[in-house]
């Protein structure tokens, strides 16, 4: 029955409970028996995304309450995953818009609520984690309602329900003046979607059209077309047709659909209208396109997400170490896995380089290309990857570059700091205000001018500040942005790194590399302590003599080296440098080793 079923996507900002708050709705759904207990964070099935603590592709699961059917949706909460979100907002009728009871609306609740309200869905709202330390419901009840009119919201959308709790003990109320008492169960929240989400629009007696919304994979019948019924019914055995994107037709049997509930998917006989269902049948189908049940339907409109903003190199990998560790090391390899990826990720964008073995590719934010290469390096790839550039346009004659808008919270004696090196990124301060004893900032920055920020700011704040960012808009290129102020050490020698050879060498820099490491020609070895690159020998070993020395040489320890992670190193690095992502190893190196070449490269970069 249509009218049983509720489609839901729950969206919100990072870590405002999102995903803990899909695990509390799958143990009242029956996911686990009364004597089991729910792996944490279940819906996180990537390795990263337990990593890292995030959601980074969209999933989707169904709870079973009363006599109802609700399929949820998960979505990431990080901006540099936005086109995970626009799509599922096809699938579904509603949503759970999650809010920290502390922090309120943030960047990110900005974005999936604006597109929630273009999509003409009425939210509800979910103030979380009322049981944090100055914690205020009240006050950010009103913040979203003040969020909802700036994003011009109707007044259907503007009257929705809200409801109080904390996912983590698993209790919500329907009432501000409840929430001291606190509750009991999740039985508020169910009802609320239930009587404010309304039941799916679809046609039950046409025939069978759904637009395709995700991509899922099983080891039986291989790609599996996940979507929203929006007509008919789809049978297991019966001729289906999938229109393309580039308008041609390709007619299929399917070969077996897929329903959700909180024990994972089932197999069913038959998919219905309104419902959340996959639909396996066809080898290569792609999200954007359309299933229909006889070959006249007309296709559904494709789904339209916003641009990239961010353009990275990826090259097959010319080091002298290349090959001893991936086993996918060629640019064939590494162009069917980047044109894998396009088939499950529509926000990025692929294209061949200028050179041979390079590949241009186009993301929302270094995140997700981050994202994407540790993925890759986990399968056994070695790719060198280059810092990212952003996407300029030429509008009216003149150079464009976006411009985002950065939130910002830190301790209020470490603001002079840090609204100084923004300025050095040629940020723009808008708003400026005390939040007990941090202090909000709003500010406008070209989205050059953020890469790197974000760890630049934990040095300053000493971890304690938070920042946030969202595409703004297109503005006049305003020029060049120094973003790292030192120089690199460079090894000018291949061979194992000898402490004492870089037992000097703090003296000129940090290090990033230890003793008894394997270093190679051009590959960076520290960070300078002064603008330029220093050309340096970390694999000289001391002379054998037969003098013995009085007594242990503890002098000679050198201070541990600087790790990067993969995000921090694409972050880091200069236009000239690469980061070298294999299996085993993160290395940053110059895009050409050889120093001699390097030099004369350098020489006429400058005379053009």
């Amino acid at each position: 029955m249509i009218d049983k079923i509720r489609n839901v996507a729950i969206i919100a900002h990072v870590d405002h409970g999102k995903t803990t708050l899909v695990d509390e709705l799958l143990k009242v759904g029956g996911a686990v028996e009364a004597h089991q207990e729910l792996q944490e964070r279940a819906m996180d099935s990537m390795d990263l995304e337990r990593e890292k603590g995030i959601t980074i592709k969209a999933k989707n699961t169904a709870v079973k309450w009363e006599d109802y059917t609700l399929n949820i949706v998960d979505t990431p909460g990080h901006a540099d995953f936005g086109a995970e979100v626009e799509r599922v907002m096809k699938m579904v009728d509603g949503v759970l818009l999650v809010v920290d009871a502390y922090e309120g609306p943030q960047a990110q609740t900005r974005f999936v609520l604006r597109k929630a309200l273009e999509n003409g869905l009425s939210p509800v709202i979910v103030i979380n984690k009322v049981d944090r330390d100055h914690s205020d419901p009240e006050g950010v009840q009103e913040k979203v309602l003040e969020l909802l009119l700036e994003l011009g919201a109707t007044e259907e959308q503007f009257e929705s329900p809200v409801v109080y709790g904390t996912a983590k003990n698993g209790w919500f109320v329907d009432d501000l003046s409840k929430v001291e008492a606190g509750g009991e169960s999740m039985v508020p929240l169910l009802q609320t979607i239930i009587d404010r989400v309304p039941a799916p629009t679809a046609n039950l007696e046409g025939d069978f059209q759904m637009l395709v919304s995700n991509i899922d994979w099983d080891n039986y019948v291989g790609r599996i077309a996940l979507g929203k019924v929006q007509s008919g019914t789809v049978t297991k055995g019966e001729s289906i047709w999938l229109c393309r994107k580039d308008g041609t037709r390709v007619k299929s049997t399917v070969s077996k659909v897929i329903e959700y509930s909180a024990q994972g998917p089932i197999e069913a006989e038959q998919g219905a209208a309104g419902n959340i269902v996959g639909v396996a049948g066809f080898e290569d189908v792609d999200i954007g396109e359309t299933i229909v049940g006889s070959e006249k339907m007309e296709a559904l409109p494709i789904i339209q997400i916003d641009p990239p903003t961010i353009m990275m190199q990826f090259a097959v990998n010319d080091g002298p170490f290349a090959g001893k560790e991936g086993k996918h090391v060629t640019s064939r390899a590494i162009r069917e896995r980047l044109d894998r990826e396009l088939k499950t990720n529509v926000s990025l964008q692929v294209s061949d380089g200028d050179e041979a073995g390079f590949f241009n590719v186009c993301a929302r934010g270094a995140m997700e290309i981050s994202v994407l290469v540790e993925t890759m390096r986990r399968e056994g790839f070695e790719v060198l990857v280059s810092r990212p550039n952003v996407i300029t346009k030429e509008i009216d004659g003149k150079k464009m570059e976006p411009y985002e808008t950065l939130y910002l919270e830190v301790p209020d004696d470490m603001v002079g700091g840090v609204i100084q090196a923004l300025q050095l990124r040629k940020g723009i301060t808008e708003l400026m205000e005390p939040r007990g004893s941090m202090t909000y900032i709003e500010v406008t920055i070209p989205t050059r001018g953020l890469i790197g920020f974000e760890f630049e700011l934990m040095n300053l704040t000493s971890g304690h500040g938070v920042m946030s960012h969202l595409f703004k808009d297109y503005r006049p290129y305003i020029g060049r942005i120094k973003t790292r102020q030192n120089g690199a050490l460079v090894s000018m020698t291949t061979g194992t790194a000898m402490t004492y050879a870089l037992k000097p060498l703090e003296e000129r820099g940090k290090l990033m590399t230890d003793p008894q490491d394997e270093v190679y020609i051009g590959q960076i070895v520290g960070e300078c302590s002064r603008a330029g690159d220093l050309e340096v020998n970390p694999t000289k070993a001391k002379n054998l003599t037969n003098h013995r020395a009085a007594g242990k040489d503890d002098s000679n320890k050198v201070q541990p080296a600087i790790k990067f992670d993969l995000e921090r190193a694409i972050e880091y690095i200069e236009p000239d440098e690469f980061v070298e992502a294999t299996p085993l190893h993160i290395r940053l190196r110059k895009r050409i080793l050889d120093p001699s070449k390097r030099k004369r490269a350098e020489k006429a970069a400058k005379e053009d």
